[in-house]
């Protein structure tokens, strides 16, 4: 219940969600509107085009462009209100995601309020994109996440298996099979095969009587228990 701390975290969210649409559109737009023409740096001979997109980018950038985007970056931060690291006192005056200029605003408190709520979730939504972005460009060389050039993946020992399909490929969110054992992924999947059937069966058991109906006649004579006593699903 700190409002001050509270402040200050949503300070750093806004922060983070502007910088990391701007970065997502970054990483977007060269790829579907194409890069500007001519050079970005005449000096290197070197042109926009020469420029890939993503993480490949780094090793390309001439020193004079870092120095030019750690300035504007420094210009950034320095311009906006002054706090100290891990200090909450400072936000008491501060309204989260003010810098002294207003892009998202409006005479109706209402549509404010809902421009300014579409513009943190939109920022969240950015925060999620952009780091998928990074660690699929990491691993394939592609923001997109192109498995055919992810040779190194140790999941390609199982590529040809049972259940590998459009659209997910091999589907292993947790990296269970990250270590390429065989006899690991034999076990799992004969448990997961196990799993799955008895679920297809118990969801059917949910479903059917819902639709078809009951059984007729007596579940338990001795009980007097009818078929149609039993409720569906966990009250059974």
């Amino acid at each position: 219940g700190d409002l001050l701390a509270f402040k200050r975290r949503r300070c750093v969210e806004l922060k983070h969600g502007r910088i990391c649409m701007l970065a997502t559109m970054g990483y977007i737009t060269p790829e579907v509107a194409g890069k500007f023409p001519g050079y970005l740096s005449p000096s290197a001979n070197l042109k926009f085009a020469d420029i890939p997109n993503g993480l490949a980018a780094v090793s390309k950038i001439p020193a004079l462009g870092w120095a030019q985007m750690v300035a504007y970056a420094g210009y950034c931060e320095l311009s906006g209100p002054r706090t100290r690291a891990a200090n909450t006192e400072d936000y008491s005056n501060i309204t989260p995601g003010d810098y002294g200029f207003k892009v998202l605003t409006s005479s109706d408190p209402q549509e404010l309020t809902k421009k300014l709520n579409a513009e943190i979730a939109n920022g969240r939504l950015a925060m999620m994109a952009l780091i998928g972005m990074l660690f699929q460009d990491g691993l394939t060389g592609s923001a997109w996440g192109d498995w055919a050039l992810y040779t190194a993946s140790p999941l390609r020992a199982f590529e040809n298996e049972l259940g590998v399909q459009e659209p997910v490929g091999f589907w292993d969110p947790l990296n269970l099979s990250s270590g390429g054992d065989v006899t690991s992924f034999k076990r799992r999947r004969s448990v997961e095969l196990k799993h799955g059937r008895i679920s297809m069966l118990a969801t059917m058991g949910y479903i059917t009587p819902e639709i078809t109906g009951k059984f007729p006649g007596y579940l338990s004579n001795s009980m007097n228990l009818k078929f149609a006593d039993v409720p569906t699903g966990l009250a059974a």
